[in-house]
């Protein structure tokens, strides 16, 4: 099995536009980690190790373990909110997966030598 990319994140006060405004003002990037039927939990997560990881491909396809307090939550990432100007993350969603959770995600695929594979 492949090594999991490991977040750390801070535990985020309150919830709304407010709150998302103060994060962002202290240099960090807002997001909620829900699913699996527990409580959701607002998080806020370093911008530049979140950048890092947009531009690799199959992030979307990639599970994620993110530590809040010492404990890990293995997430999915679902949706990812960009400024409109800037391109900046503003927000991002993870849902929790566990050994029982069904999901369905699109993997990206890189085809090596597509034009000498006529079957392509």
């Amino acid at each position: 099995m492949s090594d999991t990319t490991v977040m750390i994140a801070e535990l985020k006060e309150g919830a709304g536009k407010g709150a998302a405004r103060d994060v962002r003002n202290a240099g960090r990037t807002p997001a909620v980690i829900y699913g699996d039927k527990k409580d959701p939990i607002m998080v806020s997560v370093d911008p530049i190790h979140l950048w890092k990881l947009l531009n690799q491909p199959g992030f979307y396809s990639t599970v994620f373990e993110v530590e809040v307090d010492g404990k890990k939550h293995k997430v999915l990432p679902r949706a990812v909110q960009f400024h409109k100007v800037t391109d900046v993350p503003q927000h991002v969603d993870f849902m929790r997966v566990s050994g029982s959770s069904r999901l369905t995600v699109s993997v990206p695929v890189t085809f090596i030598n597509e034009e000498d594979s006529p079957g392509l």
